[in-house]
């Protein structure tokens, strides 16, 4: 699904994004905008708390700049998502392997920092 990872560039399904981005499932949200840049927020997966997936991988960015906040986590455990949050370019091999064993997988990427 996700074909490449660089700083600040990503190739999905042959379609390359410069902004940061969600997968979920095999929908691509591009342009992912947050409340704080390197902080996510339960308001900014929303789509993702209730999309019906069972894992939720989180890019952090190239260097692990974004975290993932308290309120996030607890609002991601609620709905029975197991949470992985890794640098993005280890996100993004976990997220392809989830996805091709057929888990019901969403992606949450910061492209760079």
């Amino acid at each position: 699904m996700i074909e490449s990872y660089s700083f600040g560039s990503m190739t999905v399904m042959g379609e390359n994004h410069r902004n940061d981005l969600k997968i979920i499932e095999k929908q691509i949200v591009g342009n992912w905008w947050r409340r704080e840049g390197h902080a996510v927020y339960a308001e900014d997966i929303d789509d993702i708390l209730y999309s019906g997936v069972e894992m939720l991988v989180v890019g952090t960015g190239a260097y692990g700049s974004m975290r993932v906040t308290e309120e996030a986590a607890r609002a991601i455990k609620g709905r029975g998502i197991q949470l992985v949050a890794v640098p993005t370019k280890e996100a993004v091999t976990l997220f392809n392997t989830l996805l091709g064993q057929g888990k019901r997988v969403a992606g949450a990427f910061h492209l760079t920092c």
